[in-house]
């Protein structure tokens, strides 16, 4: 039922984190922040983080695989993040080819499934293709699902959900008081990893205590976890702790559990 997995503690030493493995949350989601301040701090070029942050990936996707987590989302590139400096994006759009030159082979051999979401359609041709080379290659595995959200923004996917409903109610295939929030969530970006639309679990990395425009919709009863750690030293360890403070949660979506009706 429950299984061991080990920290190092500010002081260096190795603590246990029990894990109960029937409480596994199906659904992560992961900002992956810091990668810039990563860099800086070591007096390296901010892409040298991000570089540093895609190896993470591989770790933590293949921890999340292990611990029996069904989606682990990962907030690759944002709808915003096009106002970086060019030469930075130039970067971030190469990575994808290079990452999954690498990784999609452990993958297959770990089960896992690539998923995106996102306007893909804006992306680089080579972004595009080294996507949905990894889509078609993993399309067999039935384990986890690693889905990306690339050039995605929570508020874009509202806006495109509602745009979506509404066609089909000009072309009579909805009456408007048939809209609930079923037809809401078939209509999201998340619709492809259902039945684990909703994130049981929210982690960001590198101290900052805010969603920025991520899975608005699907958040609505997430557990969240803020941690300090820059992502590209953010370890299965991390992974395991901030799993086991999940755990701890008293997960009541507005209502009670039987021991608080006591």
């Amino acid at each position: 039922m429950f299984s061991k997995l080990f920290k190092t503690n500010s002081e260096n030493e190795t603590e246990e984190v029990d894990l109960d493995e029937n409480k596994i949350p199906n659904h992560i989601a992961i900002i992956m922040d810091g990668n810039g301040r990563w860099a800086q701090k070591r007096r390296l070029p901010r892409v040298a983080g991000h570089k540093q942050g895609m190896e993470n990936v591989k770790e933590i996707t293949k921890a999340a695989s292990n611990l029996g987590v069904k989606v682990l989302t990962l907030y690759a590139f944002s709808t915003e993040n096009w106002k970086r400096p060019k030469s930075e994006v130039s970067f971030l759009m190469d990575l994808p080819s290079k990452f999954f030159d690498t990784f999609v082979p452990e993958l297959i051999e770990n089960n896992v499934k690539v998923n995106v979401m996102g306007y893909t359609d804006q992306l680089p041709e080579k972004t595009q293709k080294a996507v949905f080379d990894a889509i078609e290659q993993t399309k067999n595995c039935t384990g986890m699902i690693l889905n990306f959200a690339l050039n995605y923004g929570g508020r874009a996917e509202i806006v495109t959900g509602v745009k979506k409903i509404a066609e089909k109610v000009q072309n009579n295939e909805l009456a408007a008081d048939e809209i609930d929030e079923e037809t809401i969530r078939k209509s999201l970006m998340t619709a492809s990893v259902y039945p684990y639309d909703d994130p049981d679990l929210l982690i960001r990395t590198s101290g900052e205590e805010r969603i920025s425009n991520f899975l608005l919709w699907q958040l609505a009863y997430s557990e969240m976890v803020f941690t300090d750690t820059f992502w590209p030293d953010y370890s299965q360890a991390d992974l395991a702790e901030d799993i086991s403070k999940f755990q701890q949660r008293n997960r009541r979506f507005g209502g009670l559990n039987e021991g608080d009706k006591k």
